[in-house]
């Protein structure tokens, strides 16, 4: 995103920013679910500047999430100077999560919002937000139907602010989560159907840190049995015909406890994992070793 791009984009939202403001402002206290992704860091800037020590973030943690994303969650909350806990989540005790159903971040955010309401009423805060925008509307996103069931607020979809509209707020405003690539659970890299276990998780874990050691930054590492397929982003994936480089992906990636390392020819796009959905049942995909 260049910086006329940004100026841009400031400019045309202009009017969605202010009514965020007087949103949260209005809430008088409010409780920020905080992955430390884009939205939420997004969010979590303007209820601090609106808020002060009214407003309080909360990350959940469990195997479906990377060790760096925690690590990062809490260094950005430290760096907005915003109040902030963190507690243990306990998704992988549903059944009907492990499953992984096409539903299955339904039962993930079930379990989210249940801790964030009780930390809430804790807190004696308002409300409870989070960083769904409104983008989120064109993609399959069954946990906003858990958020609707416990009245979490969705400020940045209220005040109609796209994906690209909070990247360029937040270069305004200094986040350095601007160009931070989309985040997603751990168990996202699972196909539909595939069991969610602890050491699948850890597994797919562990290839994606060691990609992003090796300097790729958008990327995901799926999981496949003995396979795992990467996919790239369209700018990094020429970086692969590196033989050298690509020799040392192999051994990372096998490292991490896959027999086999495929590289996916399409590039990694957001939402690619639901495109099973669209086939229809009985649609698998096949296996290339």
């Amino acid at each position: 995103m260049t910086d006329d791009e940004v100026a841009a984009l400031c400019s045309a939202s202009g009017e969605k920013l202010e009514r965020l403001r007087a949103a949260v402002k209005g809430y008088g206290s409010a409780l920020i679910a905080f992955s430390g992704g884009v939205d939420s860091t997004f969010v979590l800037r303007i209820a601090v500047e609106q808020l002060g020590g009214r407003a309080l973030a909360i990350t959940a943690l469990s195997a479906s999430v990377s060790s760096d994303e925690a690590d990062e969650a809490r260094a950005l909350a430290a760096t907005l100077e915003a109040r902030h806990v963190v507690v243990d989540s306990h998704e992988l005790d549903d059944p009907r999560y492990t499953a992984n159903p096409s539903n299955r971040c339904y039962f993930c955010k079930t379990e989210l919002y249940a801790l964030t309401e009780k930390a809430r009423a804790e807190h004696q805060l308002a409300v409870v937000l989070d960083g769904f925008n409104a983008d989120d509307k064109k993609d399959h996103r069954p946990g906003h139907q858990a958020a609707r069931e416990h009245q979490v607020i969705s400020p940045l979809a209220d005040a109609g602010l796209t994906k690209n509209e909070i990247r360029a707020w937040s270069h305004r405003l200094g986040l350095p989560t601007w160009d931070k690539p989309q985040l997603a659970c751990l168990a996202s890299r699972l196909p539909y159907g595939t069991q969610v276990t602890v050491e699948r998780l850890n597994q797919v874990g562990r290839a994606e840190r060691a990609l992003r050691q090796l300097g790729f930054k958008v990327f995901r590492v799926r999981y496949h049995q003995e396979v795992a397929r990467l996919e790239v982003s369209a700018d990094e994936l020429s970086r692969l015909m590196n033989p050298e480089l690509r020799a040392q992906v192999d051994e990372a990636v096998k490292a991490a406890g896959f027999t086999f390392v495929a590289i996916d020819l399409e590039p990694f796009r957001t939402g690619r994992l639901n495109d099973s959905l669209k086939k229809g049942p009985g649609v698998s995909l096949p296996v290339v070793s």
